[in-house]
């Protein structure tokens, strides 16, 4: 099945996914068919996004940009809303990838919610760093709610990208916990601080930081990209398929829990 990979390559993460992900795929002999890589910054808007369209061309990848910031502008500038603006602007996107024949499109640092013609008409996964009903929003908001609630585990889910912010159909997700021996003295102390502060002071105060919080994030992040890999493996292996933007599995119900899967990479590769 031939992949499209969207990015707005903001930062230095942008360019790790895209390489750990190609990389991982030829360790494995994974024929992962990346047929083009999309970019919503034009060269020469950002250091950033440039390199990361540099990465895409040295990986070997067809790219396609179409500057969402310019294409914005000259909308507002025309009194557009923003609503039309997205689904005028990811018309265009997709006028843009229909010569490459996609199955899928994979979210990686795309800054941009699709419209919801483009969810229907393609399966658009997204990562999001916490277990299917959990918290929404950025990572950072993600675990901080969890801190608040003091919730006994955390995870990532693979989902379907639709007009609901990070409420799609679940694809597959790992899970692992946040307490237990390794973990105590971390919320005791954390605790500690919220006898004489609320979350949202420890969270100014202290930030990404903060002890709990930090450990939380690492133990995701690791996670994180061997969850989307061995996701994108599924679809290459043919065990899982879409049609009409969405996504079937061969012999398994949805959602797929990888969890183990995850962990053995993490051993595998350490």
């Amino acid at each position: 099945m031939k992949i499209g990979w969207l990015s707005s390559g903001r930062d230095q993460a942008a360019c790790n996914l895209l390489a750990d992900v190609v990389a991982r795929a030829q360790q494995d002999g994974v024929a992962l068919d990346i047929a083009v890589v999309f970019c919503d910054r034009e060269r020469g808007e950002t250091p950033e996004s440039d390199r990361f369209l540099d990465l895409a061309g040295r990986l070997g990848f067809e790219v396609v940009t179409l500057s969402s910031a310019a294409s914005w502008a000259a909308a507002k500038a025309a009194g557009v809303s923003r609503g039309a603006w997205r689904d005028e602007y990811h018309r265009r996107v997709m006028d843009l990838l229909v010569p490459y024949g996609l199955g899928a499109l994979v979210m990686a640092g795309y800054m941009l919610i699709a419209s919801p013609a483009m969810c229907r008409r393609y399966a658009i996964l997204n990562l999001h760093p916490a277990l299917p009903g959990g918290p929404t929003g950025t990572w950072q908001q993600v675990i901080w709610r969890l801190l608040e609630q003091e919730a006994d585990e955390t995870g990532a889910m693979i989902h379907l990208a639709t007009a609901e912010l990070d409420r799609g159909p679940v694809i597959s997700f790992f899970r692992f916990p946040i307490k237990g021996a390794e973990w105590d003295r971390l919320w005791q102390d954390f605790r500690a601080k919220r006898a004489a502060a609320s979350v949202n002071d420890i969270a100014a105060a202290e930030g990404e930081s903060e002890p709990l919080f930090a450990t939380v994030r690492r133990h995701g992040e690791v996670r994180e990209i061997p969850l989307l890999y061995q996701t994108l493996r599924l679809f290459a292996e043919g065990k899982l398929a879409t049609s009409n933007g969405a996504v079937f599995a061969e012999s398994a119900r949805l959602p797929i829990d990888l969890t183990a899967v995850v962990e053995e990479e993490l051993q595998r590769r350490a």
